[in-house]
This record gives structure tokens, C-alpha cells and sequence, in this order.
């Protein structure tokens, strides 16, 4: 006699992996290191602004546009109470360019706070909730027309965050490259080195590849979160 009270209602059993399957599935790591490799902007394609003559300049270039991929890096934190000061670096892309400004010249910092306060210019990216955190803190201004491509995903029915890596391997089949030696790397230094400049750049290239392909334009962007 088992001792269960056959009038008890049953447990709901636990969802199987075809129900689960009902949603969208984000690639896994180990099948999107079998894919081959995104083809992002190279060298020659990245202005790297770090003076006011070239912020002049990337002010008036980026500004002339809708819609560009956006992200920033900032310089990492390895103490427990230790507060981060960044971003140092803000960097936009457009289908063919990529502008890395370097935050500690003043005019540099000015002419990025203008384009991220601009609601005539749309900017997208991934997992941007922090970026707009530290931007209030460091640069006292508030992002506007900022789009965080999760939220289009969840909106799509992917119940978890797809980022860069998983979206780039979803819509082309291909496998984005981030390499943690740059993550890690001092985002505050004065000269960086093509490594962090070409992670920076991608970053904000790849969000608007995938904003590209998934037919998205900035009407229809601008109107969403920055989170779901």
C-alpha cells in the first residue's frame, strides 16, 4: 500500500522538452562554435575619435544618420566595493563605419553626449540597461531613442536575453567573436590598442546588422523600451 491519497490532486508535471521547444531557442554555445565566423569592420573601416578636431568631425558624420548600432566599455572593476567611473569608450557603427570615441578628452565626452541625447538619432544594441546607467552617471544626460534589441527578441517570444552572440548565430548562421582578453581589457587607457578598437566597433556593428535583417527601421524602433 503506498500510502497516497488517490482523491489528492496530482502535481502539475514538469514541462517536457518538446513543450519547451513551443518557444524560440537560443542557439547553444556549443552550436554556434561549430559556426563560422561573422565578417565585422576591420581597421580601416573605424575611426577611432579622441581629439575635438576628429569628435567635430564623427559629431557631424554620425549625426547625419537614422539609425546606428551602439554600445560602450568601460574600464573593469575587480574590487569588491570598487565603483566604475565609465564608460570611457562609446562607439556607434553604421553598415559600413564605426566611430570609437574616447571619453577622456572634454570634446570628445561633449560630442558623445549630444549624439545620445539626440531623439532625431535612433541607436541600438544589446543588453544596454547598465550603458544607460552609467551614461546618467558619467556624462549627466539622458539617452534618448535607445533600443535594446533584447526586448524586440522577447517581444518574439524568447522567454531569456539573446544577445549579440545569439542573435548574430540565429539571423545569419554565423558565430560573433568576443574576445574576453579585450572585456577585460582597460577601456580608460589613453592609446588603445586595433584589438580593443575592432571589439569595440563590432559590438555596435553587429546590433545594427541584426536591426537590418530583422526588417526593423526607426519608426518602428524608436516607440520600445529600452527593457522589456
Amino acid at each position: 500500500m503506498s500510502g497516497r491519497d488517490d482523491g489528492a490532486p496530482e502535481a502539475p508535471a514538469a514541462p517536457t522538452r518538446m513543450q519547451q521547444s513551443n518557444r524560440p531557442q537560443v542557439p547553444t554555445r556549443e552550436e554556434i562554435a561549430l559556426l563560422d565566423v561573422f565578417e565585422g569592420l576591420g581597421m580601416r573601416d573605424i575611426e577611432v575619435v579622441s581629439t575635438a578636431q576628429q569628435a567635430a568631425g564623427a559629431l557631424a558624420a554620425v549625426g547625419a544618420l537614422r539609425v546606428v548600432g551602439f554600445d560602450t566599455e568601460s574600464k573593469p572593476t575587480f574590487l569588491k566595493h570598487e565603483v566604475s567611473t565609465g564608460p570611457h569608450v562609446v562607439q556607434f557603427a553604421s553598415l559600413d563605419q564605426a566611430w570609437v570615441f574616447q571619453l577622456h578628452d572634454p570634446e570628445c565626452r561633449a560630442a558623445a553626449a549630444h549624439l545620445l541625447a539626440s531623439s532625431a538619432l535612433t541607436k541600438v544594441g544589446f543588453g544596454l540597461a547598465g550603458d544607460r546607467t552609467q551614461i546618467r552617471h558619467t556624462l549627466g544626460i539622458e539617452p534618448q531613442a535607445v533600443v535594446d534589441l533584447d526586448t524586440v527578441f522577447k517581444r518574439r517570444g524568447f522567454r531569456n536575453s539573446v544577445g549579440v552572440k545569439g542573435a548574430v548565430a540565429m539571423v545569419f548562421g554565423q558565430r560573433f567573436v568576443k574576445s574576453r582578453k579585450q572585456t577585460t581589457s582597460n577601456w580608460a587607457a589613453k592609446q588603445l590598442s586595433e584589438g580593443q578598437v575592432c571589439y569595440a566597433a563590432n559590438d555596435a556593428y553587429a546590433a545594427l546588422r541584426v536591426s537590418e535583417a530583422l526588417g526593423l527601421d526607426a519608426p518602428s524602433l524608436t516607440p520600445l523600451p529600452l527593457s522589456a
